[in-house]
């Protein structure tokens, strides 16, 4: 049962039952807290719903799911032999919406709903708002979404289709976030509301159920704004002190490209928190981020678990993804080939052991890039 939020910095509490963003000392993410002593075991439903305990949507009513979550662990035998290394695949290509951004879109807008929340706004790489304006629409909520003009055109698609107001901007994220700072909506943007986090940590427990609720040895996330990431460690935490997991946590890895990595220089540098990225570019799109308010918590997720971030190039990237589609069939997003490169560049330098069970993330479905060339 929710409980409360607290600030992931300063640790600051706040009421959850009134719409809040960011903290109100110290303008950082805030977490969601829960009464884990009244969270039961998942339930039957085949969706991310099943874990509705450790999750903040108070009301059933509140709930508008499309079916999201459950997305399979897929073995990846070839690419396994190919790179000397167990890998498996959680493919969240066959979520709603192509992408894993539905799950913090389902569990973000029904709690908005809840709270009384009539729209949203958000600046977007392109998945995440093309999801937000499609629970949006289903919701009967308002959104007005902002996009860099290289984001994919099937999402920009998706938000017209769904009825939302879009405006492209020349740049980045960063800069779509401007283009949107004179709107009066809710700001549902990457870790500036408490929610996304929790329909993002439902991988984690889904990774962990799909094993039979034994951890692997490492998680390789694409990190962006690092939700995924971030929610994977929370949800691991979660579960060890619920007592459903023991032992060592996977170690966590953030992959980003050689053209946009500032967590991945912030920690070879030892540093707590990253630096802007100038002049950022990379074609696995939803990883250029130049700047994630929540790097902190990213670096420390990484930290505590004895993880890394490595950064892969966009040739690299793009090979990968052919192999990958060459050798097990499966057409990945961008994003999901950088973890590929990951396996790769981390086999060959040593940090992972051929004895190693490795689950890369596939954030995305491969069709929904068809201006990426192989």
């Amino acid at each position: 049962m929710l409980s409360h939020l607290e600030c992931a910095r300063c640790g600051h509490r706040h009421d959850a039952d009134v719409v809040q963003n960011l903290c109100r000392e110290c303008a950082s993410p805030l977490l969601a807290r829960y009464d884990l002593t009244k969270v039961g075991r998942p339930t039957d439903e085949n969706s991310l719903w099943r874990y509705r305990d450790v999750l903040p949507v108070r009301s059933p009513d509140a709930r508008f799911s499309l079916g999201e979550g459950m997305t399979p662990l897929v073995p990846l035998p070839a690419l396994s032999r190919a790179l000397d290394v167990t890998v498996l695949m959680k493919d969240e290509s066959l979520i709603p919406t192509g992408s894993f951004k539905a799950r913090g879109a389902a569990v973000g807008v029904a709690r908005a709903k809840e709270l009384g929340i009539e729209g949203i706004k958000m600046p977007t790489n392109g998945n995440a708002g093309a999801a937000w304006a499609l629970y949006a629409a289903r919701a009967d909520l308002r959104s007005v979404i902002a996009m860099p003009e290289d984001a994919p055109l099937i999402t920009r698609e998706e938000v017209e289709a769904s009825g939302a107001e879009l405006r492209v901007v020349p740049g980045t994220i960063a800069d779509a976030a401007q283009a949107i700072k004179d709107v009066d909506l809710f700001d549902a943007s990457t870790l500036r509301e408490p929610y996304r986090i929790e329909g993002k940590k439902t991988m984690g427990y889904e990774i962990v159920e799909q094993l039979g609720w034994r951890v692997p040895d490492v998680i390789i996330y694409p990190t962006g704004g690092g939700v995924g990431l971030i929610g994977i460690h929370k949800a691991l935490d979660e579960m060890r002190e619920l007592g459903w997991i023991a032992g060592k946590l996977p170690r966590l890895v953030a992959v980003q490209s050689t053209g946009c990595a500032p967590i991945v220089r912030a920690f070879d540098e030892n540093r707590a928190e990253s630096a802007f990225w100038d002049n950022a570019y990379t074609s696995a799109f939803g990883i250029n981020v130049p700047k994630p308010l929540g790097d902190f918590i990213i670096l420390q997720a990484i930290r505590e678990t004895d993880g890394t971030a490595v950064a892969v190039d966009d040739e690299q990237i793009l090979a990968d993804r052919q192999e990958t589609a060459r050798l097990e069939g499966v057409f990945l997003c961008p994003e999901g080939a950088a973890t590929i490169s990951a396996v790769r560049t981390l086999r060959k330098d040593g940090w992972l052991k051929a004895d190693d069970e490795v689950v890369v993330l596939n954030t995305g479905a491969g069709i929904k890039y068809p201006g990426v060339r192989l």
